[in-house]
């Protein structure tokens, strides 16, 4: 009988336990602005912003949610608080935007932050929007790599265009400031070897450009060789 009731105790305090854990916030998605998309339908406010709607699945157990925008021109981002899974916010035209949405789950709890997405905000009178910033992905910002056997680093980036019209990239590369010019790339191609010498931190920045002359600047990187 002792033996029942120790038993009953267990599962007890065991299912108490498990009551207890604060539950995360699951997994969600964006819904709008389309990632890589211009954004037409924003509600105009005057002649230099309008309002956009944004929107994502809501996300279970989630008890409120953190909008964060990024202006890719200006690096300048803010953070808005919200209980529901949309909020609309006033945007100036003609820019390019990144953003996600981070979930709160239960107070204890681990938050869930989606992926990020991109969009330009049209603008009155555009007919070609310049690229978004180019992402330099590797080498990542202040890491040291090892060159190859021919002292080589490959610098590589991912870039996009509502327009479809990439022309081709401009590579920067020095170390000093990343302001030396070490390779045209006409087309696609999203990678450059680059020639350096070990114990030495490279800077490094690339610039888009489309049909249209329009430029875009991922910013400076740097890393060390070793």
């Amino acid at each position: 009988m002792k033996n029942t009731i120790y038993l009953l105790s267990f599962f007890f305090l065991m299912a108490c336990s498990k009551d207890s854990i604060p539950r995360p916030a699951e997994a969600f998605n964006l819904l709008y602005p389309d990632n890589n998309e211009s954004c037409l339908d924003a509600t105009k406010i005057n002649d230099t912003q309008s309002q956009v709607s944004f929107r994502w699945s809501s996300s279970l157990y989630a008890q409120n949610y953190t909008l964060s925008i990024t202006n890719l021109m200006t690096s300048a981002t803010q953070n808005i608080q919200s209980t529901e899974s949309s909020l609309s916010v006033t945007l100036s035209h003609s820019e390019p935007y990144s953003w996600n949405v981070t979930a709160q789950g239960e107070q204890g709890s681990d938050p869930f932050t989606s992926e990020t997405w991109k969009f330009y905000l049209a603008g009155e009178n555009v007919v070609n929007y310049a690229p978004f910033p180019p992402e330099l992905v590797s080498p990542r910002a202040s890491s040291t790599v090892t060159p190859d056997s021919n002292n080589q680093v490959k610098l590589s980036w991912v870039c996009n265009d509502v327009d479809n019209d990439l022309a081709g990239y401009k590579v920067y590369l020095d170390t000093t400031d990343g302001t030396t010019l070490a390779k045209e790339i006409s087309g696609n191609t999203t990678e450059f070897m680059a020639d350096v010498v070990l114990n030495e931190t490279y800077y490094w920045k690339v610039i888009a450009i489309d049909a249209n002359g329009n430029t875009a600047s991922s910013g400076v990187y740097a890393f060390r060789t070793q």
